[in-house]
């Protein structure tokens, strides 16, 4: 019979007793008797090897089919043995391979390649996504990304005060997301409410411009990021922009206006209506459409909305009473829905470009 290429024979032809050595590239001779007494074949053991066991076991099924297929005649139990034994074979090599495997990662035998996630670069809004009357939203694209990369980038919780009251500091704060409230001590040392600023504004722009203390203090309502940018960095981007620099004229004249129009109200309208005014341009700064109407999704307390106002407390509280009586807004914790608009601007007078 013809052995596998692997076996050298190293005795003679096959004498009477049926004996025969072998040896093979990885193992020592070894003697194996043939049940029937005929010529013996030598069937290598994979035992010792360094191989992974399908590896071997991949030898194993090769050998039975050079040694066995080739014999003579088979009785149909032999050949189901041959059967029975093969898929025994196959199921050793099987739960092997997996005890390989879990043995090889366990040792840290098999270095199995990571795969580390891809950080995506922050995406910068459109121009139309930057709330309207921000300074952001008033600058062409390529203009707003070298404002953009000015600075540098922070992040900082709720009830973080960025900007302090009476320092003398210079340094502009560019907000890119959060909500956060300008505010001020009064001598009898109450705090007022200015105004509100949102991602795209420019705080901190008056001292950065003439150096003198800040005038307000600026504090986060929630997580916000922001990026503090030098004075001289700032000075020599409007030098070499002079759009920006119009824009930035333009911005402060527009709080300038709102700060001469809450003077107006307070000694012209009537509580109700310093109210009305007040809600309806929180609707078009802060706003966010839905179904049951316009979200003014701003923690806005009533002492706060009071100081916007120039109420007091009490008055404030009245207010907000008959607005709902009326279906005009409705309000919640720290949160306000204006039903209709279109009254509550009648109600406020203001006219259809004026906010």
């Amino acid at each position: 019979m013809k052995l596998p290429p692997f076996v050298t024979r190293l005795a003679g032809p096959a004498s009477t007793a049926g004996t025969i050595e072998a040896t093979t590239s990885d193992r020592n001779p070894v003697e194996v008797r043939h049940p029937r007494g005929c010529q013996e074949t030598v069937i290598p053991s994979c035992a010792g090897i360094r191989r992974s066991p399908r590896r071997c076991a991949y030898r194993m099924r090769a050998d039975l089919r050079e040694l066995l297929l080739p014999t003579l005649e088979w009785s149909p139990t032999a050949v189901l043995t041959l059967a029975a034994i093969r898929l025994l074979v196959e199921i050793i090599a099987e739960t092997g391979a997996l005890r390989y495997a879990q043995e090889r990662l366990r040792f840290g035998g098999c270095q199995s390649r990571r795969l580390r996630p891809r950080m995506r670069p922050p995406r910068e809004p459109s121009c139309g996504e930057w709330p309207y009357g921000t300074f952001l939203q008033r600058l062409t694209p390529p203009v707003r990304t070298i404002l953009l990369g000015l600075g540098v980038r922070r992040q900082v919780p709720a009830g973080q005060i960025v900007i302090h009251q009476g320092i003398r500091e210079s340094h502009l704060v560019l907000l890119e997301e959060g909500l956060t409230k300008v505010t001020a001590t009064l001598p009898d040392g109450r705090s007022a409410l200015l105004s509100l600023r949102v991602g795209g504004d420019l705080v901190g722009e008056m001292s950065a411009l003439n150096d003198q203390p800040r005038s307000a203090t600026v504090t986060t309502c929630g997580p916000a990021k922001y990026s503090v940018i030098q004075p001289d960095r700032f000075k020599r981007f409007l030098k070499e922009n002079p759009d920006a620099a119009l824009e930035l004229a333009a911005m402060v004249s527009d709080r300038l206006r709102w700060s001469n129009r809450r003077r107006i109200d307070f000694t012209s309208y009537p509580v109700k209506l310093r109210v009305a005014r007040v809600v309806a341009e929180l609707c078009r700064t802060h706003g966010q459409q839905r179904l049951d109407g316009i979200v003014i999704d701003v923690r806005l307390t009533q002492p706060d909305l009071a100081t916007i106002c120039g109420a007091s407390e009490t008055s404030i509280q009245k207010v907000l009473r008959e607005l709902r009586t009326e279906g005009l807004v409705d309000t919640d914790y720290r949160r306000m829905t204006v039903r209709d608009l279109t009254r509550l601007r009648r109600l406020g007078k203001l006219e259809s470009n004026e906010d």
